[in-house]
């Protein structure tokens, strides 16, 4: 979707052909600043991305047409049996991949900016709430808010220590475990203000995970207390919580959890997170859809409708 604003804001010399805009290698080497070679080397190494990105080699009946249409505009297309194209995107593509170019450079960060400009406009207007457009993210949230309460009735009743610093403590205690940050960090890094809800960011497959969390350490907070017969401290929840989030069953929820996070916050948001950053990966156009495409839906026009808010009140139950 941000490919033509990228194009029209770079002002790219191309040729229309076949109804798309596309440039030689020549052409891409003068606009990048480097040697033809450079590019060369780039095709050799990178051939398969290339190709998928729409780097082709034109030739036969193809080359044929493009010639009639161009060859006198460029006297050296006469003599090619066969000539390297790269569409847009490609063009982008190879952009990402050149490190020895400044301008390569530039063009990364006009890209960015676009993308996440795109993003906000398709997101309405912002990325803070974009995870409430995945369909996925309202029963998610429900259930956590659910599980939430099995968790602080435990706090309440078997946990030792002040009503509100207790809470705050084993809250900050899991979201460590989950994603490595606190609820202080992860505010900051959101630039959230003092009244949002942190949980009302975060995606669907996190807030399973924390479900799952608050849920299993409600239960072994009660388990233990019984035990010793008596409350027990907030050393003694680490403890719990240390152990749950080395549970081998846990491993592959926390994996997708910090690598849903580290990734979807780059991508959608332009927030990095240093301490989950070896999760991160590419976006699928899967997941844009998710979030801004044909799969994604506005939850304020989803509860206005009258059988959905039933809906939700049965799900609550």
């Amino acid at each position: 979707m941000a490919i033509p604003r990228i194009q029209e804001k770079l002002n790219v010399e191309a040729y229309q052909f076949e109804g798309k805009y596309y440039l030689t290698k020549q052409m891409v080497a003068d606009f990048y600043e480097v040697d033809i070679r450079t590019i060369d080397n780039y095709l050799s190494s990178y051939e398969d991305e290339l190709k998928h990105n729409g780097y082709f080699l034109c030739k036969g009946k193809s080359l044929k047409e493009f010639k009639l249409q161009f060859a006198h505009e460029k006297s050296f297309m006469s003599k090619i049996t066969q000539l390297g194209l790269f569409d847009f995107r490609a063009f982008l593509n190879i952009g990402m991949l050149l490190s020895e170019s400044e301008k390569a450079r530039e063009v990364r960060s006009v890209i960015l900016d676009i993308v996440i400009s795109t993003i906000n406009e398709k997101g309405g207007g912002g990325t803070k709430y974009i995870n409430w457009r995945d369909r996925e993210y309202l029963p998610a949230a429900i259930q956590e808010a659910n599980y939430r309460k099995n968790l602080t009735g435990s706090i309440k009743e078997y946990v030792d220590g002040h009503r509100t610093y207790k809470y705050a403590s084993v809250t900050d205690m899991i979201y460590i475990a989950v994603f490595h940050e606190n609820a202080k960090q992860y505010r900051r890094l959101l630039q959230l203000k003092p009244k949002d809800n942190v949980k009302a960011t975060m995606y669907a497959e996190v807030l399973r995970v924390i479900s799952s969390f608050e849920n299993g350490i409600g239960g072994a907070i009660s388990e233990k207390s019984k035990a010793l017969g008596r409350k027990i401290t907030l050393q003694e929840v680490q403890e719990l919580i240390n152990a749950q989030a080395d549970s081998p069953a846990m491993a592959p929820f926390l994996y997708d959890a910090r690598q849903k996070m580290a990734s979807l916050d780059l991508g959608l948001r332009d927030v990095y997170h240093d301490n989950i950053a070896g999760y991160l990966r590419a976006l699928s156009p899967e997941e844009f859809d998710r979030f801004i495409g044909c799969d994604s839906v506005d939850l304020e026009q989803l509860l206005d409708n009258d059988e959905n808010r039933l809906v939700l009140e049965r799900l609550k139950k």
